[in-house]
């Protein structure tokens, strides 16, 4: 909560565009590397999240400015990419999980 609400000021007074939506990728930013952090595989939808939340701002920019949009192509990109690497990670913690009960 600190976090989010010093982060909100500091782009309130940059006079940032869109500010509830840049707060909230500053949150899911955080929560993602957090989880990083701590080695959990929901960090990938963290990041997936974060993605998501930057989508819908370059889309909002690229509405204003079409050069914006390769942008946005390159977040679905790596909104894919999250989205592989938590699929992966959870078919990796269950092949360890089958391992331990049968060995």
């Amino acid at each position: 909560m600190i976090v989010t609400f010093l982060f909100y000021e500091l782009l309130k007074y940059l006079n940032t565009p869109n500010l509830m939506f840049s707060t909230v990728s500053i949150v899911t930013s955080f929560l993602a590397a957090t989880l990083t952090m701590l080695r959990s595989s929901y960090y990938a939808l963290g990041y997936a999240s974060n993605d998501i939340v930057l989508i819908i701002l370059w889309v909002m920019a690229s509405i204003k400015d079409p050069s914006y949009f390769p942008v946005v192509v390159n977040f679905m990109i790596f909104f894919l990419n999250d989205m592989y690497g938590f699929i992966s990670w959870k078919k990796r913690e269950a092949k360890i999980e089958e391992k331990i009960e049968i060995g």
